[in-house]
Formats: structure tokens, C-alpha cells, sequence
């Protein structure tokens, strides 16, 4: 018997999708900001507990609703990550949003107590301070140097904390007037970062008489440094100095301020997009660009290697590197779409396999959700537009009114 009352297959096609409350868009995601310790061990999350958004951990190869809370904070977690030594979650908090954040330790393997979480250890214990963590050294897993606005509110000094201890040394007093300090792997003091009068900022080189300016840049220009190579004598920046359109990746030698062409987009489109290194031998991996999509450029056989299988393990979206544990054994890769607005999954280079971890909006109906395609125009001065063009799903892309969103 038929039912004669049923959709046809082209009536459901054109049934427009229903109204979808904003908050499931616009609200804060369920999860977010997977991380793997870096002995691969432990994976841990940012999610609710009693109501508020605090840090999760699991072993890795454990099931995702094994995880228990390791904090139990009033107020959202801002931001966390491992030690190098895979022994504690390192996290900032402030109180009552007054923005002076403070840095905590907590053991994950340790004994429950107050509100069924292991007691965390606030290591920069100063009233009104604002700490800023600058460095985890390489070869120092047990300290961490952080800035501090103790002395004087408006500048950070350099402090070196135990982690273990919360034993806190100066390092730097800052008395130059630096926003902000740059170290390289192993942890020393190289660079600093500095706004001109004029609007523009500067680098300088750190010596034992004190800062001497290395390279700058005018209130148009941008000038991001990206961290220090293995050899301590070179670093990465991303800048448009000069007559560059587009910021370009280069390499700056750190004693003469002489810059080195490294890449810049193969296709002239938009600005560097960023670098992925190596997670023990810090060797540059892969650059990326965001263009209508997002495209990686491996630089080893090795990253070449695990894209493609990446690739297949995993389905079609945007790749994103959440965290990889040190030896490369295991990883975070995160996959975006247009209608997916982020998916995690643990990822064995080994196998090839990939496991879905958790998605960052469980409630959020992808099936009636549109898809974007990417689209491009020329202006009346001859500038190419590039956009996104989204119709509404199950309507016919004919007559509709238009919202632009420029940006």
C-alpha cells in the first residue's frame, strides 16, 4: 500500500528549514580548546562544570566520557596549556572580571578536594597584577617566565617561577618602557617589542647594556614576529615593510636585522596565513593561506605524507593542527566546514586512523544548515571582490532579499 498524502522527493527538497535559534550559533560552544599533553598521554578540553566553562582531562586512548574536571573556577577558564614535562595544566584566571589574570598550576593525576577537583596552586599571588606567561622553555621544563606589573602598573617585568614551588625570581625589571618581551626555544631573553611615538613599533635586540633597535615599522606597516629558529640566531616574522601589498613570511637575523624572503601566497591573493613546526625539532612543517579555502603548502615529505593522509582519514573541511603530542605519534586535528563549525578528532599517525572526539556544537542541526560558495567580482575601479554567497536551503535561489556583510 502507498500513501498518496507523502512528499514527493523534490517537495521535501524545496521545504524550507526551519528557524534556528541564534544562541546555538552565537552562544559559547559546548567544547572547545582540545589540547594533547606533549607525552601524548592526556587529552584535555575546556566544558561546563556545575555551569561554568572549566578544564577537563582524559588518557588519550580512553573513552571521550571517561574525562573529569580538573578545575571547578566560578568563572570561565580564559585559557590554558600543558607544561613541557606533561606534569600540570597550566592555566589564567582573574576575579570578578577585573582582567588581572593570574597564573594557576594544577595537577591533573592529583587527589580530589574542594568541589571534587585537585587543588590548583595560584603561581603569581599579587593582589591587582596583571601576569603575562612569556615562555616554557625547552630545556627547562620545571619554570615558566611570566611577566608581572607589580613594580610599576603600567610595564611587565621578568620573572622566573618554579612551577613546582611557585618560587618566584626577576629576571628583568622593565624600565624601557616594552610591551612585550620575546625569548627564544631554550628560554632566554632576546627580543623586545615596542610602540614608537609616531604609531609605529620597533624590535630590539637584548644585550647586556641594554636594548638596541634592530628593525621598525611605520603606524601602516605590520611587523609580527613568529618565533625563533633551532639555530638562536634567526627568527620569523610576518610584515608588508616596505613596498609589499600582502605581509610575507621572512626570516630576520637577529644581530644585523637583515631580512631573508622565505614565501609569500603562491596564487598573490591574500596575507601569510600562518606556519606549523615541528613540535620537538621546531622545523618549519607547512604554511597555510585563507582564501575562499584554506590552503596548506607542506614543506617536508614528511608533512607532505601526513596531509594526504589526513586527507583520507578525514572528512572534507577545513584541516586545523589543535595540538600534536611531541614524538608526532598522536594528534588534534580539527575539521570545519560551512555547515559544520568544528569537529575534533584524535588522529594516529601510526594507523591512519582518526577518532571523533567530540563536536563544538552537538545541538546545532547541520542538515539544515546552507552551503557558502565562494564568489568574485570586479569593482568599478577594477579591484577583484572576493565574497561568499549563501542561499537559504529548500527556497529557490530567485528574488530574495539580500544582506551583505562587509568586512
Amino acid at each position: 500500500a502507498t500513501d498518496e498524502t507523502a512528499d514527493t522527493p523534490a517537495e521535501v527538497a524545496m521545504e524550507p528549514a526551519p528557524l534556528l535559534d541564534r544562541e546555538l550559533f552565537f552562544g559559547d560552544p559546548e567544547i572547545s580548546g582540545s589540547q594533547l599533553s606533549p607525552d601524548g598521554k592526556w587529552m584535555s578540553f575546556i566544558k561546563p562544570y556545575e555551569g561554568t566553562r572549566n578544564i577537563w582531562v582524559k588518557a588519550a586512548d580512553a573513552p571521550f566520557e571517561s574525562a573529569r574536571p580538573v578545575t571547578a573556577d566560578d568563572r570561565p577558564v580564559p585559557g590554558y596549556f600543558w607544561s613541557r614535562d606533561s606534569e600540570f595544566v597550566l592555566y589564567v584566571q582573574d576575579k570578578d572580571g577585573d582582567e588581572n589574570y593570574h597564573v594557576y598550576a594544577v595537577d591533573p593525576a592529583g587527589e580530589a578536594a574542594d568541589k571534587g577537583v585537585p587543588a590548583a596552586r595560584n603561581l603569581t599571588p599579587v593582589d591587582g597584577v596583571r601576569a603575562q606567561i612569556y615562555s616554557v622553555p625547552k630545556n627547562n621544563p620545571d619554570i615558566i617566565l611570566v611577566g608581572m606589573n607589580d613594580r610599576d602598573a603600567r610595564f611587565h617585568d621578568i620573572y622566573k617561577v618554579d612551577i613546582a614551588t611557585g618560587e618566584r625570581t626577576m629576571v628583568k625589571q622593565n624600565d624601557e618602557g616594552v610591551g612585550f618581551w620575546i625569548f627564544d626555544l631554550e628560554g632566554e631573553l632576546r627580543m623586545a617589542y615596542r610602540q614608537l611615538p609616531d604609531g609605529g613599533t620597533e624590535l630590539l635586540r637584548v644585550t647586556m647594556d641594554g636594548l638596541e633597535q634592530v628593525i621598525t615599522c611605520s603606524y601602516e606597516e605590520d611587523l609580527s614576529p613568529s618565533g625563533f629558529l633551532p639555530d638562536r640566531k634567526h627568527m620569523y616574522l610576518q610584515t608588508n615593510k616596505g613596498e609589499r601589498d600582502l605581509s610575507e613570511l621572512m626570516l630576520m637575523d637577529v644581530e644585523t636585522g637583515e631580512l631573508t624572503f622565505v614565501e609569500k601566497d603562491p596564487e598573490n591573493e591574500v596575507d601569510f596565513g600562518g606556519l606549523v613546526t615541528h613540535p620537538d625539532t621546531d622545523e618549519l612543517m607547512a604554511t597555510f593561506y585563507v582564501g575562499d579555502r584554506v590552503r596548506i603548502y607542506p614543506k617536508t615529505k614528511e608533512a607532505e605524507k601526513l596531509v594526504a593522509d589526513l586527507k583520507k582519514a578525514l572528512p572534507d573541511g577545513e584541516l586545523g593542527m589543535q595540538s600534536m603530542a611531541r614524538d608526532m605519534s598522536k594528534m588534534l586535528v580539527s575539521v570545519s566546514s560551512d555547515v559544520d563549525p568544528g569537529s575534533v578528532y584524535l588522529y594516529d599517525t601510526k594507523t591512519g586512523e582518526a577518532e571523533l572526539q567530540y563536536r563544538s556544537r552537538p545541538e546545532l542541526p547541520s542538515e539544515h544548515l546552507a552551503h557558502m560558495k565562494p564568489v568574485t567580482y570586479e569593482a568599478r575601479d577594477g579591484m577583484k571582490i572576493h565574497g561568499y554567497l549563501t542561499v537559504p536551503k529548500g527556497v529557490e535561489a530567485k528574488g530574495l532579499p539580500m544582506v551583505m556583510y562587509i568586512h
